[in-house]
C-alpha cells in the first residue's frame, strides 16, 4: 500500500470511526405501556393490576397550548436562581449563576425555562383520592426567598387543602453549594378514608437543541433513564414520537434525567423503592420523561412524605458520581467510553497542576505522544523508506506504463529487494485512531472546557477560534506533514493530498478552539518525529550508498 492511499485510508478510517460512534450516541433502547389521559385537570385514580408496582394512569396531559400560570416564587442561593409557579409547584425557570449564556456572556446560562420557544420545565403531582396534581393551584406564604449568609439551606412551602380535609405541602429545600434541590410531599389525611396515592416526577422539554450548540458536531440532547441492572438508556426524541423507544419499565432504583451538552436535569429517588418509568409525546415538538412511585397506605390521622432530589446543573463530571450512582454516565463518551473517561482523569489531574485547560491539554497530547512513540516511529520509519524509493517506483511506472500486473510485479520484487514493508505504516497509525477519537469526545463533552479561557485571544475552549488562527496553524502544519510524505506517482493524488490540508482547515473553523488546539499540538510533534525518522533514514541509506561505491 503506498502512502497516499495510506493516508488516505487513515482519513477515511477516522471518519468511518466518527460517524460510527456519533450513529452509536443516537441509538437508544424501550416504551413504557400505553398511558391515559384524565380530560380534567386532576389525574384519575388508576387502576392497577399489581397496584404495588404498575404506573398509573399518565400524570400529563395534552399541551393544547401555552402552560398556565399562577404566581411565581422566587429563590436564590449562590449557585441558582429558579422560579416556582404556584400552580403545580413546577420550576418554571432556573438559572446557573456560576455558568454563562453561550451566546451573551454578560447573562446567566438558563437551564430551565417555560419560553414556548424553549420549553424545559421540571413537573412533579400526586395521583389519586383527588389529589394535587401539576394543575393544582397551591397558596405560598411569601414570593421571595434568599439563602441567608452563614445558612447552609433555604425551604420554599407551598399549601393545598382539599374540601375532603386532605392537606398536601408540597416543599422544596435549596442547599448552599449544590445544584441539587429536595421536592418533598407531605401528605395529611384528614378525611375518614385511608389513602393510597402515587406521587410522579417528570422532565419536559420540547425536542429542540439548545441555541449555540457547536456547529457541524453531533452531540446528544434527549431524555435519559438509569437502572444499576439495565444502566444507561438514551431515548431519542424520534423514537419516543414514532412509539419506538426502548428503555427500562420498572426498578426499584434508577433515575431519570433530560440531557443535552454541558448540562442536564435528572429525578433522583433513592434506592429501593419501586418505580415505573415513561416517555411520551404530549403535543407538537413537547416530549416528557418521568417516573411513578408508590406511596402505600395512609390512614385517617396520619401523614406521609415523600422527598425525591432534583439536580439540575452542569455535568461536572467529579461530582455527579457523588450525587447519585450512575449520574456521571451522563457524560456520555460512546463507544470509546472506556478510553475517553480515563483520557479526562488524566487532563483533570494536569488542569489541578497547571490551573489552565489548555496547557493541560497541551500536555496531555505529549505524553499520549510519548505513550505511542515507538508505534510511530514504526510507522514513519516505513513511510521514510517509501520516500527513499519514490524515484525507482516512478522508473517503474514509466517503464510499465499501463501494465498493471507487470508494474505490481516488479513493485513487489523492489519492496523485497529493498526489505521494505508498503503496509509497515499502516497499523501503527490506525492502533492509535480510537484513542485519539476518544480524546475528541472527551473534550468535546467535557462542560469545565466551557467558557475555559486559555491565553491570549482564546477565552472559550468550546468554542470556535474568533481570528481562526489555530485552524490555519492546523492547516500549515498538515501541509508540512504532506510534504514530509512521499510524493503520490499519480498527479491527480498528489493535488488531492495539497488540497486536503485547506479542506480540513476550513472545516475546522467551526470546531471549539480546544479541539482544534490539541489537533495543531499532536500535528506539531508528529512533524518533528517525523522528520527526526526521515532524516536518520535518509542518512542510513546515503551512508549505505556511501560504503557500497567503496
Amino acid at each position: 500500500m503506498d502512502t497516499q492511499r495510506l493516508i488516505l485510508f487513515i482519513v477515511f478510517s477516522f471518519s468511518i470511526l466518527m460517524l460510527w460512534d456519533a450513529w452509536q450516541k443516537e441509538q437508544h433502547p424501550a416504551p413504557v405501556g400505553q398511558v391515559v389521559y384524565k380530560k380534567a385537570g386532576v389525574a384519575q385514580t388508576p387502576t392497577p393490576t399489581t397496584r404495588a408496582t404498575r404506573a398509573v394512569d399518565a400524570p400529563t396531559k395534552d399541551f393544547g397550548g401555552p402552560l398556565q400560570t399562577g404566581e411565581r416564587v422566587k429563590v436564590q442561593t449562590d449557585l441558582i436562581y429558579a422560579e416556582i409557579d404556584t400552580l403545580g409547584g413546577d420550576v418554571r425557570r432556573l438559572e446557573l449563576l456560576k455558568h454563562h449564556d453561550t451566546q451573551d456572556k454578560s447573562k446567566n446560562l438558563v437551564l430551565l425555562e417555560d419560553d414556548p420557544k424553549h420549553l424545559y420545565i421540571a413537573q412533579s403531582g400526586l395521583i389519586g383520592n383527588d389529589l394535587p396534581t401539576h394543575k393544582t393551584l397551591f397558596s405560598a406564604v411569601a414570593t421571595h426567598y434568599k439563602l441567608a449568609e452563614g445558612a447552609n439551606d433555604v425551604q420554599v412551602k407551598l399549601t393545598w387543602t382539599g374540601e375532603n380535609g386532605i392537606k398536601v405541602d408540597k416543599v422544596f429545600t435549596f442547599f448552599k453549594g449544590s445544584y441539587v434541590v429536595d421536592v418533598t410531599y407531605e401528605i395529611h389525611n384528614g378525611s375518614t378514608i385511608r389513602l393510597e396515592p402515587h406521587s410522579y416526577f417528570q422532565l419536559v422539554r420540547n425536542g429542540q437543541p439548545p441555541t449555540g450548540d457547536p456547529k457541524f458536531i453531533t452531540t446528544y440532547t434527549g431524555p435519559a433513564i438509569y437502572t444499576d441492572k439495565e444502566k444507561f438508556h438514551k431515548i431519542s426524541f424520534s423514537d419516543i414520537a414514532k412509539d419506538k423507544a426502548t428503555y427500562p419499565k420498572q426498578s426499584n432504583d434508577g433515575w431519570v434525567a433530560m440531557i443535552q451538552l454541558y448540562f442536564l436535569s435528572a429525578w433522583l429517588p433513592a434506592n429501593d423503592q419501586p418505580r415505573e418509568y415513561y416517555a411520551k409525546k404530549l403535543g407538537d415538538d413537547i416530549y416528557d420523561v418521568g417516573m411513578v412511585l408508590p406511596l402505600g397506605s395512609i390512614e385517617p390521622g396520619s401523614m406521609k412524605k415523600i422527598t425525591v432530589p432534583l439536580y439540575a446543573g452542569p455535568q461536572e463530571q467529579d461530582h455527579l458520581s457523588k450525587v447519585a450512582p450512575g449520574l456521571d454516565l451522563a457524560v456520555d463518551y460512546g463507544v470509546l467510553t472506556v478510553i475517553s473517561a480515563p483520557l479526562f482523569w488524566v487532563l483533570a489531574l494536569l488542569n489541578k497542576l497547571v490551573q489552565n485547560w489548555g496547557l493541560a491539554i497541551i500536555l496531555l497530547t505529549i505524553l499520549i505522544k510519548l505513550a505511542f512513540y515507538p508505534l510511530s516511529a514504526k510507522s514513519y520509519r516505513s513511510m521514510a523508506q517509501m520516500r527513499v524509493l519514490g524515484p525507482k517506483l516512478q522508473k517503474l511506472k514509466e517503464q510499465y506504463g499501463d501494465d498493471r500486473q507487470r508494474l505490481h510485479t516488479a513493485m513487489m520484487e523492489l519492496y523485497k529487494t529493498e526489505k521494505v514493508n508498503p503496509l509497515g505504516g499502516c497499523l501503527p497509525v490506525v492502533v492509535q485512531i480510537p484513542v485519539f477519537i476518544a480524546l475528541y469526545w472527551a473534550l468535546l463533552n467535557s462542560v469545565e472546557m466551557r467558557q475555559a479561557p486559555f491565553m491570549l485571544w482564546i477565552h472559550d475552549l468550546s468554542a470556535p477560534d474568533p481570528y481562526y488562527i489555530l485552524p490555519i496553524v492546523m492547516g500549515i502544519t498538515m501541509i508540512i506533514q504532506t510534504k514530509l510524505n512521499p510524493t503520490p506517482p499519480d498527479p491527480i493524488q498528489a493535488k488531492v493530498m495539497m488540497i486536503m490540508p485547506i479542506a480540513f482547515s476550513v472545516f475546522f473553523f467551526f470546531f471549539p478552539a480546544g479541539l482544534v488546539l490539541y489537533w495543531v499540538v499532536n500535528n506539531t510533534l508528529s512533524i518533528a518525529q517525523q522528520w527526526y525518522v526521515t532524516h536518520g533514514v535518509e542518512q542510513a541509506k546515503a551512508a549505505a550508498k556511501g560504503h557500497a561505491k567503496h
